[in-house]
């Protein structure tokens, strides 16, 4: 192939925008040929859209001298511009600063007052909110949004407004944000602006969820992300903090494998010199898997190398310690991080601080911050900071013997966790829920509460949150073969009789409703589709006619 036929090709793909294609076929043509500004342009922006971040911003910066050799400021202005975005993005302040100011001296004369002099407010705004100054950055923005709408270069919008409603939610104005928020992401998902401008967009807006706990609006938008990804042909929109941010996600919602996973690819990606600064995320997330499916050393060890780079490993640390049954050390380190935490992180360890607090008998210590989270829940009004003032006030009354207020609450975070999708944490709030029942005499509702959480924690593989429920439930009667809670036996050897379920419940002297979900129980957890079946299950075991203990 001719380098001529290589760039037609190239420019073909793009079009069409098959994005490997065509980074495939301008890096031939690259090689064989002087390529021209404009189509420097096009490699620079397929480079980033397959992954090649590095790459991208070295073809825009050859693209910017290409431009000024042919005396086109304007055009050389907008690939700094691109420039300076993707090096600050990737947390590369001073060579982006540099960047910015290389731009705006080319605009000095006054003659370029359109979209490119839009476009360098940009980098301005993102270097004034990493700096911490959210007003002016909110300004730079504004502009640049009202300039963009001016021009009717929908990029320019988008990108303001985004910067604009993420400036605002550091102000305090949480709903005026989000609204902008939202704005970009439907101008993202319609396919208004320029893919090279996707990821970066997205990415910021689940960092902005998630500071605000709004995880629902968090997973809602990466929904329709990955449904607007899959039109878009080998396009790498997910990397950086985002990979990380949907590591958490998927997590959250019961997505254990894929989580790791996706942690597991974010480390592949930051790892590889020049380290990146989300290294220590990506692995601080691959260690909170392996800790919760009982993967100790591994995650141990993750803990160690997320805080080599720069990522202090809390709560998850003290957690494990817990875990591990190292009391004192779980609560000396928790108190600590409490301690140092800045107001935006103090909801991600509060949690944590009250359940080791509660193992520590310190119940003064975890009431307070479970009275801390009510308050941050209240001012925020998200629900999954309402399922965790919830769940940690059900604790809290549990420890306090206040078995009929803690199950109310309790009732509550499981509901709660279930709106957010959060099987885990739901599964959860269920065990504290049968402890609670198992206290005031609901033997029956203890059973059912434990069974569901023991579902849950198997089908996640939980395996230290499985190995505590089979300890309760051992405490409340001796487990059948087939998994069978001792209530579930009763009503397999009653089923096995011939009863129907109205007369089991006239016998075991519970609600007819109850029997069924033992029933529904039962053929589950045996795998079987009929009574038929489980009475020659009953025979063959010999708990055909079983009837209650005496203490039942």
């Amino acid at each position: 192939m001719t380098a001529a036929d290589a760039l037609g090709r190239a420019r073909e793909s793009f079009d069409r925008r098959a994005w490997r294609e065509a980074f495939d076929h301008f890096s031939v043509a690259d090689r064989d040929e002087s390529l021209c500004g404009e189509d420097l342009e096009r490699l620079a922006t397929v480079a980033s859209l397959v992954g090649r971040d590095d790459l991208s911003v070295d073809t825009f910066a050859r693209a910017h001298q290409e431009f000024l050799s042919r005396g086109d400021t304007e055009r050389a202005a907008r690939c700094a511009f691109w420039v300076a975005f993707h090096l600050l993005i990737s947390g590369k302040r001073a060579p982006g600063s540099g960047w910015i100011a290389r731009g705006r001296r080319l605009l000095e004369d006054g003659a370029h007052t359109g979209a490119v002099h839009g476009l360098m407010l940009i980098p301005l705004g993102i270097q004034r909110a990493t700096e911490g100054q959210a007003e002016a950055a909110r300004a730079a923005f504004s502009e640049a949004a009202d300039i963009g709408d001016r021009c009717g270069d929908s990029d320019l919008s988008t990108l303001g407004r985004h910067g604009q409603g993420r400036a605002l939610i550091h102000l305090g104005k949480t709903a005026e944000g989000v609204a902008l928020l939202d704005e970009a992401m439907v101008a993202v998902t319609a396919d208004e602006v320029s893919p090279v401008i996707v990821g970066g967009v997205y990415c910021s807006v689940i960092a902005a969820c998630r500071e605000i706990f709004d995880l629902r609006r968090a997973q809602e938008w990466t929904a329709a992300l990955d449904e607007w990804c899959a039109s878009q042909p080998n396009a790498v929109q997910h990397r950086g903090y985002c990979l990380v941010h949907r590591a958490e996600m998927m997590q959250l919602h019961g997505a254990w494998p894929d989580a790791l996973h996706e942690s597991q690819l974010a480390c592949e990606q930051f790892l590889s010199p020049p380290a990146h600064p989300a290294a220590g995320e990506a692995l601080y997330r691959q260690a909170e898997i392996h800790r919760l499916r009982g993967g100790f050393a591994e995650a141990e060890e993750g803990y160690r190398q997320a805080s080599q780079f720069g990522r202090k490993p809390y709560p998850g640390l003290a957690q494990l310690r817990l875990a591990q049954g190292q009391i004192d050390a779980a609560t000396a380190a928790i108190r600590l991080v409490l301690e140092e935490a800045p107001p935006l992180t103090r909801p991600l360890i509060l949690p944590a601080y009250v359940e080791i607090m509660l193992a520590a008998h310190d119940l003064d210590a975890a009431s307070a911050a479970a009275a801390e989270l009510t308050a941050i829940a209240g001012a925020l009004d998200a629900p999954f900071l309402h399922a965790v003032s919830a769940h940690a006030t059900g604790a809290v009354l549990l420890a306090q013997k206040d078995a009929r207020a803690a199950l109310s609450a309790l009732r509550r975070a499981s509901a709660l966790w279930r709106e957010v999708d959060a099987p885990y944490d739901a599964a959860r709030a269920c065990v504290l829920v049968g402890i609670a029942c198992r206290l005031l005499g609901d033997d029956d509702g203890a059973d059912m509460e434990l069974d569901a959480a023991r579902q849950i924690f198997t089908q996640l593989g939980a395996a230290p949150d499985l190995s505590a429920v089979d300890t309760l439930v051992r405490h409340s009667g001796p487990v059948a073969s087939g998994g069978l809670s001792a209530r579930e036996v009763q009503v397999l050897g009653l089923v096995a009789t011939g009863k129907t379920n109205r007369a089991i419940a006239d016998e075991l002297h519970i609600s007819e409703k109850t029997v069924a979900r033992h029933v529904s129980n039962i053929f589950t957890k045996l795998s079987l589709s009929s009574r038929a079946a489980a009475t020659a299950y009953a025979y063959q075991h010999d708990l055909a006619g079983r009837r209650p203990a005496a203490t039942t």
